[in-house]
C-alpha cells in the first residue's frame, strides 16, 4: 500500500490518561461535535491541521517508544474524532499491530460504516465517550444526535470489542440522578464493558474559546464535588458498572 496520510492536531509522547500504562497519543485533526465544553475546540475544523503525515512515518516514531510500553502501553488515537478520517486510522492501527504495539482509540462513536469497522479489527480498547443518556440533552451539548453513539456501543458490545466508557460529569446539565440513572442501566446492558471513567467537568480549555473568537457557554459552571462524583459512582456500582 502507497502513503496514507493523516491530518493531525498534535502527538503525546508519555501520555497516561488515555488507556492502560504509557500510552503516545496520536491527535487527529476534525471533529463533527461541537461540545460545550470540548477543551480541543482548535481541533474542529480539518483545514487547521497542525501536520499531515503519513501512517508509516507514526508508526515508526511511535516504535521509538517501545521500551515504554512494557507494562500494558502503547498507542492511543484520539482527536477531534479519530474515525472522521477512518482510512488513515485503519492504517496506523493495522500498522502498529505488525509492529507489535497496542492500540486503543478515542471516540464519540458517531461513525460506523465499513472502513470503521474494519479498523476496529485492529484495534486492542475503545475509550468511548458517552455525553449523556438523554438524546435532546445529548444534541444540546454536541449538536449531533445520540443514536449513532448508542449503535456504535451495542456494535462493540457484539463484537466482544473491549471498551472503557467515559463520561462527563457537568453540573446542572449531566449530573442529574435520574440521567445517571438511565445510562447505569444502558452501560451495563452491554458485555464488553471493563471499566467506566467518570470525568469531572473543568473549563481549562475556555482560553482556547476566546483566542479563536467562540462564545463559551458554559462560562461560571464550577467543577463537580467530590460529593457529586462519589454519589455517581455509586449509582453506577449499583448497577453492576465497574468504576475506575
Amino acid at each position: 500500500m502507497g502513503k496514507v496520510l493523516g491530518k493531525l492536531h498534535s502527538y503525546e509522547s508519555c501520555g497516561t490518561v488515555d488507556g492502560p500504562g504509557l500510552r503516545y497519543v496520536v491527535f487527529t485533526q476534525g471533529c463533527p461535535l461541537r461540545c460545550k465544553y470540548c477543551h480541543n475546540p482548535d481541533t474542529w475544523h480539518m483545514p487547521d491541521a497542525s501536520y499531515e503525515e503519513d501512517a508509516n512515518y507514526i508508526v515508526k516514531e511511535i516504535s521509538k517508544y517501545k521500551p515504554f510500553f512494557r507494562n500494558g502501553g502503547g498507542m492511543t488515537l484520539s482527536g477531534g474524532e479519530p474515525f472522521m478520517q477512518a482510512e488513515f486510522a485503519k492504517e496506523l492501527f493495522r500498522l502498529c499491530k505488525e509492529n507489535d504495539i497496542n492500540t486503543a482509540v478515542d471516540t464519540s462513536g458517531i461513525y460506523l460504516n465499513d472502513t470503521v469497522k474494519e479498523a476496529l479489527e485492529y484495534v486492542d480498547l475503545v475509550l468511548l465517550d458517552i455525553k449523556c443518556i438523554d438524546p435532546e440533552i445529548y444534541k444540546d451539548l454536541t449538536k449531533v444526535e445520540l443514536e449513532p453513539t448508542l449503535k456504535f456501543a451495542k456494535y462493540l458490545s457484539d463484537i466482544k470489542k473491549p471498551v472503557w466508557i467515559r463520561h462527563v460529569l457537568v453540573p446542572g446539565i449531566t449530573d442529574r440522578e435520574d440521567l445517571l440513572e438511565k445510562l447505569g442501566d444502558f452501560i451495563a446492558s452491554l458485555e464488553n464493558v471493563e471499566k467506566m471513567e467518570i470525568l469531572p467537568y473543568h473549563s481549562l480549555g475556555e482560553y482556547k474559546w476566546e483566542e479563536l473568537g467562540y462564545e463559551y457557554e458554559l462560562k461560571g459552571v464550577e467543577p463537580p464535588t467530590k460529593e457529586a462524583v462519589e454519589k455517581a459512582k455509586e449509582i453506577f456500582r449499583k448497577k453492576g458498572v465497574p468504576i475506575r
